[in-house]
């Protein structure tokens, strides 16, 4: 009862946050008569999840994601367009609730082959995550709730970094399919959701950053060790115009380790911590 109590708040906090923050963002913007879809955009992202056991209550979550985008002369899997370091600490606060606080450094490349602009510029984050988890039968549910403090910067020479905020929800399952718990040996389909809102003075009418619709397949192949793979679409609407959205096809491919120095038996984590 007191998880529940204390997501409930969460959820609620961050409603309010966001409602908060959309009436500095309302200003004119000319938007289509008619709301514009962008052709998509094939990627493919490597991830991989290291949840680090630290102590009783504490775990180092360092993540590391390299993501390739197409472009009109490496189809497929592309050119490399943005390389992630994002690392935190994480508290346990049960075997269904867990926090994260930590920060990002992220790599953007410039993918415009016809770009003049530079070619590298950095993005920094801060950011913090609380999951719970809820088991029904031999599945798993999760929600995740993760809220970005981001400064970006674009590829012209001398440009300015703007400000922005990152309100993330996700509800996953993570369903076993040749067992009826998860153990080595285990292969398992894991269908996802997450919307992505963003606020700030730089969004005008844009609110919408990120929709994205995924199914993943899973093996756990050790009791510290898991692969995955999956296919995502997304879609958003662009910062500089409201009325027009991105779209994208993302194949993903995952792997998740989770050693444990501490003098314990070797088992499963209590929660699959996640993506």
């Amino acid at each position: 009862m007191k998880n529940h109590f204390v997501f409930s708040s969460i959820i609620a906090s961050l409603f309010l946050l966001f409602g908060l923050s959309l009436g500095y963002t309302q200003e004119g913007n000319v938007l289509p008569e008619e709301a514009e879809f962008k052709d998509p955009v094939g990627r493919v992202w490597f991830n991989t999840y290291g949840n680090i056991r630290i102590s009783k209550r504490l775990f180092w979550d360092a993540q590391t994601h390299f993501r390739f985008e197409e472009t009109e002369s490496t189809p497929f899997i592309g050119q490399i367009g943005q390389i992630y370091n994002r690392h935190a600490i994480g508290y346990i606060y049960s075997k269904s609730f867990n926090v994260s606080l930590g920060g990002v450094l992220r790599v953007n490349f410039n993918t415009d082959e016809s770009s003049e602009d530079r070619s590298v510029v950095p993005e920094w984050r801060i950011w913090h995550q609380y999951q719970y988890a809820m088991p029904l039968g031999s599945t798993m549910f999760y929600h995740r709730i993760r809220i970005e403090h981001r400064w970006t910067q674009g590829f012209a020479e001398n440009s300015e970094y703007i400000f922005r905020n990152r309100w993330r929800y996700m509800l996953r399952a993570k369903v076993p399919l040749n067992n009826y718990k998860f153990e080595p040996g285990t292969f398992y389909v894991s269908p996802e959701a997450e919307l992505i809102m963003q606020s700030g003075k730089a969004v005008v009418a844009s609110p919408m950053e990120d929709l994205r619709l995924t199914t993943t397949l899973g093996y756990i192949i050790q009791p510290r060790l898991t692969v995955a793979a999956g296919l995502m679409y997304s879609t958003g609407q662009t910062l500089e115009n409201g009325g027009i959205y991105k779209q994208n096809w993302t194949f993903r491919i995952h792997l998740y380790f989770s050693p444990d120095f501490r003098k314990v038996k070797n088992k499963l984590p209590s929660i699959h911590f996640g993506d």
